[in-house]
């Protein structure tokens, strides 16, 4: 069976909530795709920044790139009302946005 990290849809969400439960982890569906839209963005911004320097964090509804001082670096809103609900109606969609928001963000530095 293939490992699936960060899922890239909602097949890959099922796939990781069964991993994750054969691990003994238990995720609803809606908290796998909240994980893997932050690790997705986040692994956007590593690659950006060519390294981890800043993370990305949930402040409600939005993601909120961190400095290593704490400082804000720049924000992510979902198009919808969370980006749960963004995956659900568009994954590609919603990746590409995070993509781009993490190259915006991460570009300059």
């Amino acid at each position: 069976m293939m490992i699936i990290q960060i899922p890239q849809d909602m097949d890959e969400v099922t796939l990781r909530q069964v991993q994750l439960q054969r691990s003994g982890v238990d995720m609803t569906e809606d908290e796998v795709i909240k994980q893997g839209v932050l690790d997705a963005f986040q692994q956007f911004l590593d690659q950006v920044e060519d390294g981890h320097y800043d993370t990305g964090v949930y402040e409600g509804h939005a993601l909120v790139v961190k400095d290593i001082y704490g400082e804000d670096m720049g924000h992510v809103t979902p198009e919808g009302t969370t980006f749960i609900e963004d995956f659900k109606t568009n994954a590609e969609s919603t990746l590409s946005r995070l993509e781009a928001a993490a190259i915006k963000i991460g570009g300059g530095r």
